[in-house]
């Protein structure tokens, strides 16, 4: 929502007004030199929409204003040049609306335009999230990273690595919107304080590691040729994809990456297909590239990677995590139910990549129980058993 800065108005005293801590103000501001307002001057105010009202008979802007609990200089905020002596009957003026809901439906086949339609509609209300692409897909979909916080530990979160894993996707988004709700409404989430994660972590989330293969489990094949012959043929002549992991190339971005990538490539396809072929080499996808840019780039202090499904937590990689890594899978698995396994035989992940290159925390958590792709109904159940999780991870 935008406000017009008239003479005497400050950063904080919007804070103050609007109930909405300054830091999230100034980051959704980035741009502008609190300490200089100029008059007329737009500021963004997060946590806010702006309605349309049409005056009735006895209305006034104070009647209005106590009716929606707002202070009255909030809608003359928003409504420069109104003249509140002089409304008429059927005039229509805006007011200030705080968001309370969620603008994330998870519950819903979450293609890749749902995902970025999601993500325009949480920066417009909160624009103190940053967005930026990391890399392009096969079929040159831009790749979304989200950036929230500004502190010194550095999180991230991913999510659909596997296409026919997408219900990761939603689960993380509506994460995401959860957090926002709390930030801007100072309502904790189960009994924590959000404020103080935003200013000592910066969260990054790339919600849908892999557009392409979502989308060819959810939409199917893509209409353009040779993709939409290819992964019928690589998909054994069946336009079912619901078995399929891959990317568009039919290659498995979780077996992309080097951490003992021969080791994987020689017991697993060789050819393209709808899960387990790593590719000729490491890193040899666009999607698996974009996301080891950004790793290198960002310097996290942990990484989770959200996959379906078993209900279980991996955490190490050839006995080369770090102590604290231990610890935080056993929280992890005390606040979801989920059970910690330190390895398996498996290999070229990118948990396993980011713990061999890093030596900090990587985790690859299996999200629900049943066959991928998991159903709806389990949706609401998974979401709170992973809501620890992620909280935990931003909290220790």
């Amino acid at each position: 929502m935008d406000v017009y800065v008239r003479g005497g108005d400050s950063i904080w005293y919007f804070s103050q007004l609007f109930k909405i801590p300054l830091q999230l103000i100034n980051d959704s501001n980035r741009n502008i030199n609190p300490q200089i307002l100029s008059i007329g001057q737009l500021i963004q105010i997060p946590g806010y929409v702006v309605t349309n009202y049409q005056i009735r008979p006895g209305d006034s802007i104070w009647s209005i204003a106590q009716n929606r609990n707002l202070p009255l200089d909030a809608i003359l905020l928003v409504n420069p040049g109104l003249s509140t002596n002089r409304l008429q009957i059927g005039q229509t003026i805006s007011v200030p609306l705080r968001v309370t809901w969620r603008l994330v439906n998870g519950k819903q086949n979450y293609d890749y335009d749902t995902m970025r339609n999601d993500i325009r509609r949480l920066q417009t209300v909160y624009p103190f999230l940053q967005v930026s692409s990391i890399g392009k897909t096969v079929l040159d979909r831009e790749i979304p990273e989200v950036l929230i916080g500004n502190g010194d530990k550095r999180v991230h979160f991913n999510g659909s690595f596997h296409a026919n894993e997408w219900i990761t996707t939603p689960i993380t988004m509506t994460f995401l919107n959860d957090y926002l709700l709390s930030l801007t409404n100072q309502n904790t989430i189960r009994g924590i304080e959000t404020s103080p994660l935003y200013t000592q972590t910066t969260l990054s989330i790339v919600p849908m590691v892999n557009p392409d293969g979502v989308n060819l489990v959810i939409n199917g094949p893509p209409a353009n040729e040779p993709w939409s012959s290819r992964v019928i043929e690589w998909n054994n002549g069946s336009s079912d994809f619901s078995g399929w992991k891959a990317n568009i190339r039919g290659v498995d971005l979780n077996d992309q990456f080097p951490a003992k990538w021969d080791l994987e490539r020689a017991r697993n396809p060789k050819t393209p297909g709808p899960r387990d072929y790593g590719g000729e080499s490491p890193l040899s996808e666009p999607e698996a590239i974009a996301m080891a840019d950004l790793t290198r780039r960002r310097d996290f202090a942990r990484v989770l990677a959200f996959h379906t499904q078993g209900e279980v937590i991996y955490w190490g990689f050839e006995d080369l995590e770090p102590p604290e890594t231990e610890v935080l899978a056993m929280e992890f698995s005390r606040v979801s139910g989920y059970e910690p396994i330190q390895t398996i035989e498996s290999y070229a992940g990118y948990k396993d990549w980011f713990i061999q290159d890093w030596r900090r925390p990587g985790f690859t958590i299996e999200l629900g129980t049943g066959t991928n792709p998991l159903p709806l109904t389990q949706f609401d159940e998974i979401y709170e058993e992973s809501l620890g999780i992620f909280l935990s991870a931003l909290y220790l």
